[in-house]
């Protein structure tokens, strides 16, 4: 019986590993951020200025990867 529940677990561990990667909300890995909000970002730490901000954004929304949300 002991067995039994042993080989349970390990395949419900299994399952929840393989399930819960992006179905369930457990990522595994690093979430990739989005290049506005990379952008603005450095735009509040003073990283760049306002000019290049606005340039920037400008680039990156007339981009069509941004359109797509996988």
């Amino acid at each position: 019986m002991m067995y039994f529940w042993i080989i349970f677990l390990v395949i419900a561990i299994g399952a929840l590993w393989y399930l819960g990667k992006e179905k369930l909300g457990f990522p595994l890995g690093p979430k990739k951020d989005d290049p506005l909000d990379i952008l603005k970002r450095r735009f509040a730490n003073g990283e760049i200025d306002e000019e290049e901000y606005e340039e920037r954004k400008a680039v990156l929304e007339e981009d069509e990867y941004l359109k797509y949300k996988p």
